[in-house]
């Protein structure tokens, strides 16, 4: 049986997205995910939090928007 997280915010509803989840949500690998998150000119929209690193949604979302190839 599967085990729920304690909260299950829908993706597009939560402020900061993981590797896992925004690879997901942008069918973007998470190894260029990666690549992106230590690229200096998106520290913008890259959180770091102590070892683990997110992307903020809403910066994710224009930057992708933004782009014509990857």
């Amino acid at each position: 049986m599967e085990k729920r997280k304690a909260y299950d915010i829908p993706v597009w509803r939560t402020l900061c997205l993981t590797f896992e989840e925004a690879a997901a949500y942008s069918h973007i690998g998470e190894n260029k995910l990666r690549e992106i998150a230590r690229d200096p000119r998106n520290s913008d929209f890259v959180l770091h939090n102590g070892t683990h690193t997110m992307f903020k949604r809403d910066g994710f979302e224009r930057y992708v928007a933004g782009l014509s190839y990857i």
